[in-house]
């Protein structure tokens, strides 16, 4: 039997978000859009039994419904629906000029944190098999720096724990004598 590859579909919507954040208090209508934007997607694109965990929302369109705070989401949004074997990814059809500029931001930096993990990875290899004296000197005084911030890391921590001793023990239970009981 030949192998059958999973087939992309992929449709726009205009998803009308009033008529379902109309239907909760104001101070939960973002909350419902978001919601609302998962059910639909999941009743259109005829997910398996319209589980809305199988349906993926781009965080970009997560913070357009947010942007103007949690009462006031906006009243409908067009995204673009590519649905992926079982899972539905939700995007914008016309990225907006200044999400494209998060994304490229966004992108850059994640790339250059995985750049620095594997600069990181290629120094601890290379440093291993070779030390020299030198390097060995040096790692056994940044250990001593480290162990002489503990021990006085410590000893604040005790100074701490005395002086909030010293003022427990003066914090004495005041005693109040009820007059108008006595009189009997």
């Amino acid at each position: 039997m030949a192998e059958e590859k999973p087939k992309t579909i992929e449709r726009e919507y205009v998803i009308p978000l009033r008529k379902e954040f109309l239907k909760v208090p104001q101070y939960r209508r973002a909350g419902r859009a978001a919601k609302a934007i998962k059910q639909f997607i999941a009743k259109h694109m005829k997910v398996e039994d319209r589980d809305v965990d199988k349906v993926k929302v781009d965080p970009y369109i997560n913070n357009e419904i947010w942007f103007r705070g949690k009462t006031n989401p906006p009243s409908k949004i067009k995204v673009k629906a590519i649905k992926e074997g079982d899972i539905v990814r939700v995007e914008f059809v016309e990225t907006p000029e200044y999400i494209k500029f998060l994304k490229a931001k966004h992108e850059k930096f994640h790339r250059e944190a995985e750049k620095k993990e594997e600069k990181k990875e290629e120094k601890k290899e290379e440093a291993k098999p070779e030390e020299t004296k030198e390097e060995k000197e040096e790692h056994k005084k940044i250990e001593v720096e480290k162990e002489k911030s503990v021990e006085q890391e410590k000893i604040k921590e005790a100074k701490m724990e005395k002086t909030i001793q010293k003022h427990a023990a003066k914090d004495k239970k005041i005693e109040f004598h009820r007059r108008s009981m006595d009189r009997h």
